[in-house]
């Protein structure tokens, strides 16, 4: 067999094999690279789709308080003690009770706050009737803060107790000589006190509660009094009392627990209290409080804290800044024991709020700067 032959006959060999071992065989087509088998990897099962994270603070969810206030003076040391006890973060803004009030009214349903607290039962009064605080139905805060030292719609709380009253130096005035708010209006007096000016609310709710007393005719009469003996118009307490030490003036009016404060660094400071109108209608009693805001995202929360700062917080609240506490069973700062009993006219707090449009006529009218 010649060559040609003998490799026809391979050809056709290889062919009839290929064929049984199960397929054509292009040898025409250049050689091919076999596959090389894959490692074979685990399957992954697929992932869930991601939950969105989450805010640090939810509404209602422990954590997280955001107070308004314009009382400042002692309350990191108070919010600290809640925050310890409860493990809830309290963060507040400073500024005047008007300043916190409006913006609480600009931001609306979309406000951060939680809770506003104020300085004054007007202001609270005020933000109520704005639809700012909430109506809360609580037995521990009706039982703990008195009926007159609260909102009749359980919207706002008093938590203190602060007593404008007649300050003076002992050196240029004996106590027999002082006796009412009215009596400064006497001409003897010209020259010889030293005042809050007429765009102070402590000065607008003194004479909400005189028009409350007398009416509006006989207390521009008083206040017109007061302006025309010529007082020395100082813009805080702390400087009238100064005021008064410096020989200034012989008569104030201020808050009482300025002159608690001064004496507690200061026990040899001058200047004596006498509590106002004791033969009437008592002296004059304002609050700071607070209420839980209407569109507050932790209302659960802030309700905790109100609770808290009426019962077993009362009595820190109230002795960081020397002020009575609002509830009866708590008692006060020993500097301030010491002023003695007082007789408080018991006037209701949300009076000082109704009146006080009336009041601030009544100061430009009587020529009360």
């Amino acid at each position: 067999m010649n060559k040609k032959n003998l490799y026809i006959a391979l050809v056709a060999v290889l062919v009839v094999a290929a064929f049984f071992v199960g397929g054509m065989v292009d040898f025409t087509a250049a050689p091919q690279q076999q596959p090389v088998a894959e490692q074979e990897t685990p399957t992954e099962p697929t992932p869930e789709p991601e939950t969105p994270e989450q805010p640090a603070q939810q509404p209602d969810r422990p954590g997280v308080i955001n107070i308004y206030t314009s009382r400042h003076y002692g309350v990191e040391p108070v919010f600290d003690r809640f925050t310890e006890e409860t493990g809830i973060e309290i963060r507040f803004t400073t500024g005047s009770d008007a300043l916190l009030r409006e913006r609480l009214k600009a931001e609306g349903a979309n406000t951060p706050a939680d809770m506003y607290i104020a300085v004054d039962a007007g202001n609270l009064w005020l933000a109520a009737q704005d639809g700012l605080l909430a109506a809360l139905d609580s037995e521990t805060l009706l039982n703990n803060i008195p009926e007159n030292l609260r909102d009749p719609e359980g919207r706002w709380f008093g938590l203190t107790k602060r007593v404008r009253t007649l300050m003076f130096h002992p050196d240029r005035v004996t106590p027999d000589e002082l006796s009412t708010y009215e009596d400064l209006a006497d001409p003897r007096w010209k020259g010889r006190i030293a005042m809050r000016p007429s765009t102070h609310s402590y000065t607008q709710s003194l004479v909400s509660s005189l028009i409350a007393a007398h009416g509006v005719e006989r207390a521009e009469e008083i206040v017109r009094g007061w302006a025309q003996n010529e007082p020395v118009y100082i813009d805080s307490d702390t400087q009238l009392l100064e005021a008064l030490a410096a020989g200034e003036a012989d008569v104030a009016i201020t808050n009482h627990y300025y002159l608690g404060r001064i004496l507690q660094d200061n026990p040899d400071f001058p200047i004596q209290i006498f509590w106002a109108n004791q033969d009437d209608r008592g002296a004059h009693v304002n609050v700071s409080g607070a209420g839980v805001t209407t569109y507050g995202p932790n209302r659960e929360n802030a309700i905790k804290l109100l609770e808290w700062l009426s019962g077993d917080g009362q009595e820190m609240f109230a002795s960081t800044n020397h002020e009575f506490p609002a509830n009866p069973n708590v008692p006060a700062h020993p500097i301030i024991v010491e002023f003695g009993e007082y007789m408080a006219d018991p006037l209701a707090k949300s009076e000082f709020g109704r009146l006080q449009a009336d009041a601030v006529e009544l100061l430009h009218r009587a020529g009360y700067q």
